[in-house]
């Protein structure tokens, strides 16, 4: 496997060479949906993506928890999570190694 990792820089040159975009409108399309995403998972919405996968936030309740090094028993706080599902397309690609 590759240890690449994708960035913005690598979106917003994606955008630049496809669609035809300035490198700043590029950079400033990029920005605007990544934000527009963020905004709507910060107020609860779900995410959906077709044929990529949804991202929702998720609310998960206090509880105890275990130091599995000193077995103590530790209180963890009410917190809300980040999840994202992939689409069955999407875990198809992957799993066939496709990049199209």
């Amino acid at each position: 496997m590759s240890e690449k990792t994708l960035t913005r820089m690598d979106l917003t040159e994606a955008v630049f060479r496809e669609v035809g975009l300035s490198r700043n409108e590029s950079a400033d399309l990029v920005e605007s949906v990544l934000q527009h995403v963020s905004d709507a998972l910060v107020a609860g919405e779900t995410v959906k993506i077709s044929s990529f996968g949804t991202f929702s936030v998720r609310a998960k309740s206090a509880r105890v928890g275990r130091n599995p090094k000193t077995g103590d028993e530790v209180p963890i706080s009410p917190r809300r999570v980040l999840t994202f599902r992939p689409s069955h397309l999407m875990k198809d690609r992957v799993a066939a190694g496709s990049t199209k």
